[in-house]
């Protein structure tokens, strides 16, 4: 799978602003990517050492408006990436204070 299209955005929540001090980022990825297509964009594209990927695959919620009108939303899979003890991803944080 081609490098630019695994990482779809950094995950930014409360939770996972707290994985950078422990060496751990959180992405949202394509929902067919492998964990060794994960590691290899993440490390080409920000220059880091990866130690490892864990991924974990959500189910859209069912919503509604009204009577007639049901749907869900998409099925997303998530990524949390550690990285070699000194290596950081500045940019994703820098907006964050």
């Amino acid at each position: 799978m081609e490098t630019y299209r695994v990482l779809v955005r950094p995950l930014v929540t409360e939770k996972s602003n707290l994985g950078p001090q422990e060496g751990t980022y959180t992405f949202v990825v394509d929902k067919r990517a492998t964990k060794e297509d994960i590691k290899n964009a993440v490390a080409k594209r920000f220059n880091v050492t990866v130690i490892d990927v864990n991924t974990a695959i959500f189910k859209g919620k069912a919503k509604g408006r009204g009577f007639r009108s049901h749907g869900t939303r998409p099925n997303w899979k998530k990524a949390y990436v550690t990285l070699k003890k000194g290596d950081v991803i500045p940019e994703l944080y820098e907006d964050l204070g």
